[in-house]
């Protein structure tokens, strides 16, 4: 049986990028031939987003050929409430006590509240005889796990507020095979349970902020398997660091053109260009190096950032050139030598200040 997990799509529209990703977990979800596709929680962004979206999401959820399985989040938490229906093939659980039952598969979810850490695990405690061997269990969650460091930006824009916050060794006593969790965006994420299960942290599958970078991904499985990443090719962010040396022979534009043509055709580059040139040496001055690098990233680029200096006065003076020929000669590994340039330049700037 295969399963698509996912979480953290946060819906707000209908037909934008959001929007498009989920259509492609669908097809995805066709494609692999799934017969369970998982939601752990903000499948909307606020539950006014599920009111505007469900007519919508009607039409999606319905003659999959597989069961859609969600679970409340943080921020949709108050979407799914009075009986309200998403489409043929979706199954919205609400209550810990009444997992859904699929073929030898029961699905355990616990919906978001405002609880802390013991209400959860006398939560996870009370369902615990239920866990037969008989039949393999799924307990879909969507919180914080603090055995692992996350910062608060790991969880989209969030606050400093802990959402459901578990550890691992709270699954000790259940017979769970899997933790199919959600919240935490960054990356995928999976840690194995004492009693050979997995908790699995899918990642958000489309860049929600910019602290989501690199291609996202799913978690699409087999039951009985361990987690597998599956990647994706919707929207979002890359980092695109490009480190200006003067000492170099490599002009930094080429450096930026080649990292440009390595990302994604969907990524949106973040990029900084930091360190240092020499000017005179490339033939052009610092405003000249922006335009072309903007030039270069083009369209595809969100945000930039250049924090290079133009040193070419400083590699003219002659205590720095004499600096530079006695570390020529001296017997020091290439990286020592590039870290002592750089000491040695940013002592001549802040001398100059």
């Amino acid at each position: 049986m295969k399963i698509i997990h996912t979480a953290d799509i946060h819906l707000t529209e209908y037909g934008d990028e959001r929007w498009g990703a989920l259509q492609r977990l669908i097809t995805i979800g066709k494609e692999e031939g799934i017969e369970l596709f998982v939601v752990s929680g903000d499948l909307f962004d606020h539950g006014v987003d599920a009111e505007t979206l469900r007519p919508h999401i009607r039409g999606l959820f319905s003659d999959t050929g597989f069961r859609i399985c969600i679970i409340p989040g943080n921020h949709d938490r108050a979407s799914y409430t009075g009986g309200m229906y998403f489409g043929e093939d979706a199954v919205i659980i609400t209550d810990l006590n009444k997992p859904y039952e699929h073929k030898d598969v029961m699905i355990w979810g616990i919906p978001f509240e405002s609880a802390d850490r013991i209400t959860i695990l006398h939560q996870l405690r009370s369902v615990a005889d239920r866990m037969t061997p008989e039949k393999k269990h799924i307990m879909l969650y969507h919180g914080e796990l603090l055995d692992a460091f996350f910062s608060r930006t790991d969880f989209g824009d969030e606050g400093d507020e802990r959402y459901m916050p578990v550890r691992l060794s709270y699954f000790n006593d259940l017979q769970v095979d899997y933790v199919l969790a959600g919240h935490f965006h960054k990356r995928f994420d999976v840690r194995q349970l004492e009693g050979g299960g997995y908790f699995v942290y899918p990642g958000s599958p489309i860049s929600i902020t910019k602290k989501e970078t690199g291609r996202r991904r799913i978690n699409l499985f087999e039951l009985g398997k361990p987690p597998q990443e599956y990647p994706l090719d919707t929207p979002h962010f890359e980092d695109l660091v490009v480190v200006c040396d003067p000492f170099a022979d490599k002009n930094p534009l080429e450096t930026i053109r080649e990292k440009v043509r390595s990302v994604h055709e969907n990524a949106r580059i973040l990029l900084t260009v930091t360190g240092f040139i020499n000017g005179e040496a490339l033939g052009m001055n610092e405003e000249e190096l922006v335009r072309q690098a903007k030039k270069i990233v083009g369209k595809q680029c969100v945000q930039e950032r250049y924090e290079f200096q133009d040193i070419r006065t400083i590699l003219e003076d002659d205590l720095f050139k004499g600096f530079l020929a006695k570390l020529e000669q001296a017997d020091y590994a290439g990286e020592k030598k590039e870290h002592m340039r750089q000491i040695a330049l940013r002592a001549i700037m802040d001398a100059r200040r």
